[in-house]
């Protein structure tokens, strides 16, 4: 086992396994078994959807950190999932380890590896913020290979955020992202008293709180509920939503937190790099289809729609890199079973055809 990885993501899914187990050994020393396949659940999208996808790069380039890191937490996670998910952990563990039986193994200690809370809540919350955006960009039709000029988060606890700026860039695919704590730039958060489920409750002080969150006189507190009028509302006495300034480009962030905005002019110069990105998809394809390594060097010869090539010709560093390509040639490729489907730099789709040879 190695817990001592000083890359900023394995430091972030070491502790959040060491949060793990905390938490499913609660649960599961009080019999709450729902709790402790929830929180295994919600590990394993972290893990998989988040840890593993942003560390695909490391991987293939052999990366030492990035892979025993992998081994550890997967380890660590056979463990407490064990009791859970008894035969599917059971054949992980051994898979990893070579062992007889992860049923035989002692639970995991509260101090094999590192806890950072502190790392983890940011890094929590900077997946939450590209959640948000993405959503906004599937909302707006604007697939993900596609650069947009800048994201804006609108936060009180945008500090928390600053270290993973270049996270978010990359995630979202924006040229920059602006942290800010003023909110109100963007829109506001309104929120309307359930007078029929406090009612009960609260008595005459009802219309007290009615009219001070009327009055804009409410606050939110730190277990997510609000206080209006010096009396506290609980889940499901009151209801939330976001006035926008902009409401095609704007969303909340869970819990009404903050705000994203996503600024979604796309320029030509945009709409041309996304052109390339584009076209990456469809060379990596060929390169798939034809069983190239992931390490192969290739000569790549293009063939389409002249603004596709342009696109190509001002970005071809880009994808000549991204591809491993040693030379990209711009040529006619008459065989129509190599084209792929690519947009073009004014958002209608083409084909283009793509011819790999090992270089």
């Amino acid at each position: 086992m190695r817990a001592d990885s000083p890359h900023v993501l394995d430091r972030y899914v070491l502790a959040r396994t060491a949060a793990l187990v905390d938490d499913v050994t609660r649960a599961l020393d009080v019999y709450d078994v729902a709790g402790a396949c929830e929180r295994v659940r919600d590990h394993a999208e972290a893990l998989t959807n988040w840890y593993v996808r942003r560390s695909r790069d490391r991987f293939w380039a052999g990366d030492p950190d990035a892979i025993d890191t992998l081994h550890t937490v997967l380890e660590v996670t056979s463990r407490v999932a064990a009791p859970l998910l008894p035969l599917t952990m059971e054949r992980v563990w051994q898979g990893l380890t070579g062992g007889r039986s992860v049923h035989l193994t002692d639970w995991p200690g509260r101090h094999e590896l590192p806890h950072d809370a502190e790392l983890v809540a940011a890094m929590d919350r900077v997946r939450q913020v590209a959640s948000s955006a993405l959503s906004l960009r599937k909302a707006r039709g604007l697939r993900v290979r596609l650069p947009l000029a800048r994201l804006t988060v609108a936060a009180a606890d945008v500090a928390a955020l600053e270290p993973f700026a270049d996270i978010l860039r990359d995630e979202v695919n924006v040229k920059d992202v602006v942290l800010t704590t003023d909110v109100g730039e963007h829109g506001r958060f309104d929120v309307a008293v359930n007078a029929r489920a406090c009612g009960p409750r609260l008595g005459g002080d009802t219309q007290k709180v009615i009219r001070a969150v009327k009055a804009g006189e409410w606050t939110r507190n730190d277990k997510g509920t609000i206080t209006a009028g010096g009396i506290e509302l609980l889940d499901g006495e009151f209801t939330e939503k976001l006035v926008a300034s902009d409401p095609g480009s704007t969303a909340a962030l869970p819990g009404f937190t903050g705000l994203v905005v996503l600024d979604t002019v796309v320029t030509p110069e945009l709409a041309a790099e996304g052109t390339a990105r584009d076209v990456v998809r469809v060379v990596q394809q060929a390169r798939r289809d034809a069983g190239f390594d992931v390490s192969d060097r290739i000569a790549l010869t293009l063939d389409g729609p002249a603004a596709v090539l342009d696109a190509v010709r001002a970005h071809e560093a880009f994808v000549a890199g991204e591809v491993l390509a040693t030379e990209v040639r711009y040529a006619a490729i008459p065989d129509p079973t190599l084209a792929g489907q690519v947009s073009t730099p004014d958002g209608t789709g083409t084909a283009v055809r793509t011819l790999v040879t090992k270089s």
